[in-house]
């Protein structure tokens, strides 16, 4: 009696045993029918929404001023996460993304010269640097800034470090194009600018470096470019052989803007009333405090810093540079100086 009954209960704890088993070998790896998802075995979420890849189909407007300054939108798609724009490397401000687009505000060109630039598209944000200027003396103009005695060359004070370089083109994680061209005034006003920065253009206006220095000279060549037009109280004619103290000497050019000043649609503004500069305007310094202007450049940037204070870059002759500051000119390179403008109204 007791053997037959020990014989019932093993084969039926066997079978127990053995549904269980086939239980847990159903189980192991198969589909949770209940979720849809895979198992512990491995695989992926088939009701998941796999993540696209990012992707710039279109750009608007395919053409922008050397200036920059207007708003570009990039079409495409996997485009939500995108942070961080550059245009021919240089950081873009105002960056807004979607899923199916991204705005910005196109930045200047690097040196106002017309052609294609890569819109590059970046998942990090990228912070404005404001441009590094260069340096040359090639043409005789003796780093003087028609101040005799100590310039940057000789200035113990630290100059403004540059900021590193945006990241390359290569990191992005979408690309496209646009092309910059000489669209206003203004545009072609800084492409010469750029230019003849370094390498005079003496085949047409000369050089006043042998007689006191070519700032006022370039800053007026500029204006040429700009639209203005050679007039008999200002010139420069048989490169340079003639030419009018308004054209070359900053001491005459500064009031005769002034006197003139309605019909050239200028202002002129203290150095308190930055936010009212724009590239093109022009800049007049004084070095010794005696009221009689000793140099002259042309606005080449304006860059806001993220805590709003506005910085001047500007080019010139003397020292010769495309994006020198305008802070640094007035106490590293010469203490004690001061600027003024006269600003454009239009």
């Amino acid at each position: 009696m007791t053997a037959s009954m020990n014989r019932r209960a093993l084969l039926s704890l066997a079978g127990v045993a053995g549904i269980g088993l086939a239980v847990a070998a159903c189980s192991s790896g198969g589909d949770d029918r209940s979720t849809g998802r895979k198992g512990s075995g491995g695989g992926t979420d088939p009701q998941a929404t796999p993540t696209a890849e990012p992707v710039a189909k279109a750009l608007s407007p395919a053409q922008v001023p050397l200036a920059g300054g207007v708003t570009v939108t990039v079409t495409g798609a996997g485009l939500a996460a995108v942070k961080g724009v550059t245009v021919g490397g240089v950081a873009a401000r105002d960056v807004q993304a979607t899923a199916s687009k991204v705005t910005f505000t196109a930045p200047h060109q690097a040196m106002y010269a017309a052609g294609d630039a890569e819109v590059a598209l970046f998942t990090s944000a990228i912070e404005p640097t404001p441009s590094a200027n260069q340096s040359s003396d090639g043409n005789g103009s003796a780093a003087n800034d028609g101040q005799t005695g100590a310039t940057q060359d000789t200035a113990t004070a630290t100059p403004t470090p540059t900021a590193a370089p945006a990241p390359a083109a290569g990191d992005a994680v979408a690309t496209t194009s646009l092309a910059y061209a000489a669209l206003t005034d203004v545009d072609r006003q800084l492409a010469y600018a750029m230019r003849y920065w370094k390498d005079y253009n003496l085949a047409e206006y000369g050089t006043m470096n042998p007689i006191g220095g070519d700032c006022a000279n370039y800053v007026s060549q500029t204006l040429i470019a700009r639209g203005w037009e050679q007039r008999s109280d200002w010139y420069n004619r048989a490169a340079g052989a003639e030419h009018s103290a308004t054209w070359t000497y900053c001491p005459t050019m500064d009031p005769w803007l002034a006197d003139n000043a309605a019909e050239f649609g200028l202002t002129r503004r203290s150095s308190d009333e930055r936010d009212k500069v724009k590239v093109g305007d022009i800049v007049f310094f004084d070095w010794n405090a005696n009221g009689s202007p000793d140099h002259t450049t042309i606005v080449s940037e304006v860059f806001t810093e993220s805590d709003g204070t506005i910085r001047i870059k500007s080019a010139s002759h003397n020292q010769d540079g495309p994006y020198r500051d305008l802070d640094e000119m007035i106490t590293v390179q010469h203490p004690g100086g001061s600027a003024w403008f006269h600003t454009f109204d239009a």
